[in-house]
């Protein structure tokens, strides 16, 4: 069998990755997206091909023989965007890593260097296959020679390959014929001048027909059209140049031979260390799927010591209450961690020795607990890596000894979608360590006794005890250690405790609600197979765009490779061309009530009759709480329907719901923000904010406002704060781009300080690279350093409305603290338990429903101090729906 080189373009394979993909970023904001599908393609390419030899060419920044023939070549092609040029580097750093040589030649190109290679490789017998999205490199095929171009889009890459069949089927003729059409036609992108007037199909007509340059200037009286004879008689020292321009050199002075590139094992520890530190998560699970030992010594940085303490397990209660004592009064790591469904507590004692505490080995369910506070209380630090979980499992009491060292590494990058050991480890130990699913079977419980596992296991509580003092040392340089230690510590007790109530529903009446959803269902999907005139799949778009566009005939309808669409912005579009339209958003509202909160909330209630969900402290990047299992922050509000959902929570028996609601906080926090002085004036005076703006912005007296200019006005105040385009108020209000533009003009008119923050803000994220909220807490916003101009305009849309979003986030939740701190001291048993936003729902004795309503609403209004006053709407129900 012959062996095989892969000879890659880089930066062509570069440039394809990095526009084929959304833009990637890591937890530092370096751009990784370019980086992230060279490798991809890279890795499915030698996977596919199996050679055993390897080079990546990359152009060198100075001029070619070509530039000096022709001073303009390639003078039209834009600069490399900055994101992607700061990821070059960076792969180099990575393929040589990788044992993969990168080739670059003084005065020649890439192509040049594929060239050079290919035929010296071709006339061994080395089979070539050549990477590149250049099809200027077609003219190199032959016998021992394949192109693979690839397409890259939405994140999926596929290949065309091309010998010297496939491009005779496309050109129509050979390689060296392939020149001569790149001669007469040119080349846009290299600024290759050809024949003016002369295209591609002409010249490949001419090319097929006479073969070559010098045949068809024999034979120039025969050319047709006359206006491509004239063209070629007249700029034929033209074609001649672009030819030399566009011919690939097979001489470049290469230092190189094929034996020098042999490709060996790519997956070398160095290559994981780079891959880990750019966070290319999916890259890394090559490396165990390869065999790589990824605990290899030399995969770590030098910055954190080779710590291997002592992993003490299968102990006994005296050996455990020993191991508690020596922590007492110390700084300490106290994790919990679970694997194949199995918990274990992870305790460190200094870096010596990990205690390992099987949880299922415990016959005293309360012994683990007392022994955790009593450690809290002996004046120990206490680190952990996911204090929720610790309070999930041991329902701790609340203390200042514990620190979560994963809400420290959230606020200083809220961009993540993980802060797991793994993640902080690499991020402020300098260490790659691998994650749990990259090591273990998710089914099988790891032995005691297996070194692999006592390693991960004793890392957990290593990261958690040595990450927190450089965390600390960030968060202070930041300015957000306060907002750390005194709201985002003090919510994570909030939150256990709102998980721990847990909220009550009302089952019975839930099936009810189920049932008539279900009834409603069926009578739609009878109305839908009448006007449709058959029946079929309403949940299948294939079938339902088929119904709309071909058999009805509806206008808009843009099919694609798996049919029209229907999306709900599609649907909307067409609600008045057919009665079918109405009644198939109406299903789908049924539908979606059914399976979501009908069905899918029954499935949450617990034997207490309560629903127990989870409350997120480190999902969003604004600071907002999110709830999950199930999401009860999503309960629907709009549609009456849809409200009806909120009958169902009750409170317990014998108590009432308090419910305290912010009014408008956001736009109060703009108006404190921009300092404008119209708008903190229309606060101060407790007016209607959307009629005073309505009378602006409409140039109409207060007492003459309407109901829709009111609602154009609110629709505006909202938009603004959301950093809302003048398009998308256009289609939220059905109104023309150009009068939606007016308004925003008008408003901006009335309220310019407004203008003057959002622009301050944009300003001063592009030159800090976040923004911050009234307390400090931060949002990075890389998107403004992005090529993609969608990107550039949705990074300036979080400038503008982050510090407003983040600072209501941080209110919410010093009301929360300072609520529940209040009716404890109160000695009040009522309890919070859901927070939604910018709402408190509480559950209150019927005999403490005035003292709390009262107390929430002093202790919210009084949450933080800005120019305006913080509103507070308080209501009272026998279930969430009358609160409202």
């Amino acid at each position: 069998m012959s062996e095989k080189i892969l000879l890659i373009d880089g930066y062509s394979i570069l440039n394809r990755a990095y526009y084929g993909l959304p833009a990637l970023t890591n937890s530092r904001h370096e751009p990784t997206g370019g980086i992230y599908g060279f490798m991809n393609i890279m890795y499915k390419m030698i996977d596919q091909e199996l050679p055993q030899y390897i080079a990546v060419a990359f152009d060198v920044h100075e001029p070619t023989f070509r530039h000096r023939m022709y001073p303009d070549y390639k003078g039209t092609r834009k600069p490399m965007p900055d994101d992607l040029r700061a990821q070059v580097p960076v792969l180099k750093e990575l393929l040589a890593a990788s044992g993969i040589r990168v080739i670059e030649c003084p005065g020649y190109e890439a192509d040049d260097i594929i060239g050079t290679l290919s035929r010296s490789c071709a006339e061994k017998g080395i089979k070539v296959s050549i990477l590149s999205g250049d099809r200027d490199l077609l003219q190199l095929v032959g016998e021992n020679v394949t192109q693979f171009i690839p397409k890259t889009k939405n994140g999926t890459t596929t290949t065309e390959i091309y010998g010297p069949e496939e491009l005779r089927a496309l050109y129509g003729t050979d390689p060296k014929g392939f020149i001569d059409i790149k001669a007469l036609m040119g080349d846009s992108s290299d600024n290759i001048p050809g024949v003016p007037g002369v295209g591609e199909k002409t010249a490949i007509a001419l090319i097929g027909e006479y073969g070559s340059l010098e045949n068809i200037r024999d034979h120039l009286d025969e050319i047709k059209p006359s206006r491509a004879q004239n063209a070629i008689r007249e700029h034929f020292d033209m074609a001649l140049m672009s030819r030399t321009l566009a011919t690939i050199a097979l001489d470049a002075p290469l230092d190189v031979e094929a034996g020098e590139l042999r490709l060996g094992d790519m997956y070398t520890p160095g290559a994981y260390e780079i891959i880990g530190r750019l966070e290319l998560k999916t890259l890394m699970k090559k490396f165990s799927e390869s065999g790589m030992n990824a605990e290899a010594p030399s995969v770590k940085q030098t910055s954190i010591p080779d710590i291997v303490p002592v992993v003490c397990s299968g102990m006994d209660i005296g050996e455990i209450d020993a191991a508690f004592e020596e922590a007492a009064g110390r700084e300490c790591a106290v994790c919990l961690v679970e694997l194949a469904g199995e918990k274990r507590l992870a305790l460190a004692v200094g870096t010596e020795k990990v205690y390992d505490i099987r949880l299922a080995w415990m016959t005293d369910e309360e012994l683990l607990k007392a022994h955790i506070e009593a450690l809290a209380g002996s004046g120990a630090s206490i680190r952990t890596l996911d204090l929720a979980a610790l309070l999930r499992t041991f329902d701790l009491k609340e203390s200042e000894a514990y620190t979560d060292v994963s809400i420290g590494a959230y606020l200083l990058n809220p961009l993540k979608n993980s802060y797991r050991y793994e993640d902080i480890a690499r991020d402020y130990l300098g260490t790659v360590f691998p994650a749990a699913e990259e090591l273990f079977d998710k089914k099988t419980v790891p032995s005691d006794e297996d070194e692999k596992y006592r390693t991960y296991f004793s890392r957990q509580a290593l990261t958690a005890l040595l990450a927190w003092p450089r965390i600390e040392e960030q968060l202070s340089q930041a300015g957000m250690l306060g907002l750390f230690r005194d709201v985002e510590m003090p919510t994570a007790f909030r939150l256990h405790e709102m998980e721990k109530a847990g909220i009550r529903v009302n089952r019975d009446e839930l099936a009810s609600y189920s049932r008539r959803l279900g009834d409603e269902i069926e009578r739609l999907e009878r109305t839908i197979y009448e006007l449709a005139g058959e029946d079929f799949n309403v949940n299948s778009p294939r079938q339902l765009g088929e119904i709309l566009f071909e058999k009805l005939g509806l206008p808009g309808g843009k099919k694609t490779k798996s049919g029209y669409s229907t999306a709900a912005d599609v649907l909307e579009k067409l609600r008045d061309s057919h009665p079918l339209i109405p009644a198939v958003l109406e299903y789908r509202t049924y539908t979606k009530l059914r399976s979501t909160y009908a069905e899918g909330l029954a499935e949450y209630i617990g034997d207490d009759e309560r629903i127990h969900g989870h409350f997120l402290q480190t999902v969003t990047a604004t600071g907002r709480i999110s709830s999950a299992d199930p999401n009860l922050q999503n309960i629907p509000v709009r549609e009456e329907l849809g409200r009806e959902i909120r009958k169902l929570f009750i409170p317990a028996e014998g108590c009432i719901f308090v419910d305290a609601d912010y009014s408008q906080i956001e736009l109060r926090v703009l108006a404190h923000f921009s300092g404008d002085e119209r708008l903190i004036a229309a606060y101060n005076s407790a007016e209607d904010i959307h009629a005073i703006t309505a009378s602006h912005v409409f140039h109409v007296p207060l007492a003459e406002v309407t109901r829709y200019q009111r609602s154009a006005a609110k629709a505006v105040n909202f938009g603004i704060v959301y950093g809302e385009s003048a398009f998308g108020l256009a289609e939220g209000l059905g109104i023309s781009r150009k009068e939606a533009n007016s308004y925003i003009a008008d408003y901006f008119a009335t309220y310019p300080g407004v203008k003057q923050f959002l622009d301050r803000q944009v300003a001063d994220a592009k030159n800090n690279g976040f923004v911050t909220t009234l307390f400090g807490r931060r949002r990075p916003v890389p998107e403004l350093k992005s090529s993609n101009f969608m990107q550039r305009q949705f990074g300036e849309r979080v400038a503008m409305n982050s510090p407003i979003q983040g600072t209501a986030a941080d209110i919410m939740k010093m009301a929360m603290i300072a609520a529940e701190k209040a009716l404890r001291e109160r000695g009040l048993a009522a309890r919070i338990v859901l927070q939604v936003h910018d709402e408190l729902l509480i559950e209150a004795p019927l005999e403490e429903k005035e003292a709390v309503c009262a107390l929430v609403r002093e202790t919210m209004a009084g949450a933080a101090s800005l120019r305006v006053p913080l509103e507070v709407s308080v209501e009272s129900g026998e279930s969430w729906y009358e609160t409202k």
